[in-house]
């Protein structure tokens, strides 16, 4: 039996990266995953595991994104991965980088919950997990401006759905990783003057000696995904800070689900305590 048996999740930016170390994870927890990118070549490498389906789809596209709806007739948890991070200042940000973060970031999130959340409400249950950042407005990180902006929008719109929608049995969060060893970082990385000066300057930040990895990362996913935390129906940002937090998080979590049993109990207690008296 795995954690996640029966559900179906969809996610995007699946082709490589944190997106798709989660849709692995995901299916060897029993899912029915329908991964989604627009790398069609790099997302065909996924059907090799069971349980993977595979779906071409730009999720910036409002079109392509309703086209896909039609085709699913339940869905359990949907996964926001897709996202851009630019490298700069605002005074290095034109317009048109803006608005390509923010319509990437912000905007896909906004199409995807917007499209798939009446199908959840229908069934009165779902699981929306967004990706954030630690670079958002939990802290102000240099040449990251628009990165921030649109990771700090991508935490409000979580906290927004969640609240809303809570008595409709749906739960909103998010996951706020630091730094993540990815193919993407890697590529920022050899675009810069000096590479080797940019890794350094990278793993000199890194409490832990090290950058986090994508398959770290996908165990929270796993984690927000499952049964385990059904009780967490509020906003909740999990920080996955260069994999420090990565564990600590979850213990804090079910040390609040078992001071909240011991509250029920002790309730109970009082409750028969009473009947007895009387």
């Amino acid at each position: 039996m795995g954690r996640l048996d029966g559900k179906v999740i969809l996610l995007s930016a699946a082709a490589q990266g944190i997106g798709r170390a989660t849709a692995i994870a995901f299916a060897k927890e029993g899912a029915k995953v329908i991964a989604t990118d627009i790398n069609k070549t790099k997302l065909q490498e996924l059907e090799i595991y069971p349980g993977i389906q595979v779906r071409v789809l730009d999720v910036t596209k409002r079109e392509q994104i309703e086209e896909l709806a039609k085709e699913i007739e339940r869905i359990d948890v949907l996964c926001n991965i897709a996202g851009f991070v630019h490298h700069g200042t605002i005074l290095d940000c034109e317009e048109e980088d803006w608005n390509f973060a923010m319509n990437l970031n912000v905007r896909s999130m906004y199409l995807m919950i917007k499209t798939f959340l009446p199908k959840m409400i229908k069934q009165k249950s779902g699981n929306i997990i967004n990706m954030s950042s630690v670079a958002s407005s939990i802290k102000g990180v240099v040449n990251r401006c628009v990165y921030s902006t649109s990771k700090a929008a991508v935490i409000g719109l979580t906290k927004s759905v969640a609240a809303d929608f809570i008595e409709q049995g749906i739960r909103c969060n998010c996951v706020c990783p630091g730094t993540v060893d990815t193919p993407s970082l890697q590529q920022r990385i050899k675009a810069q003057p000096n590479p080797d000066q940019a890794l350094k300057d990278f793993l000199a930040r890194q409490r832990i000696g090290r950058m986090a990895t994508a398959e770290e990362v996908a165990h929270l996913f796993v984690y927000l995904a499952s049964e385990e935390v059904t009780s967490v129906k509020t906003s909740l940002c999990e920080f996955a800070h260069s994999g420090c937090i990565l564990v600590l998080m979850p213990l804090i979590l079910l040390l609040l689900h078992a001071l909240e049993l011991a509250k029920k109990l002790l309730v109970l207690n009082l409750f028969i305590k009473k009947k007895k008296k009387v």
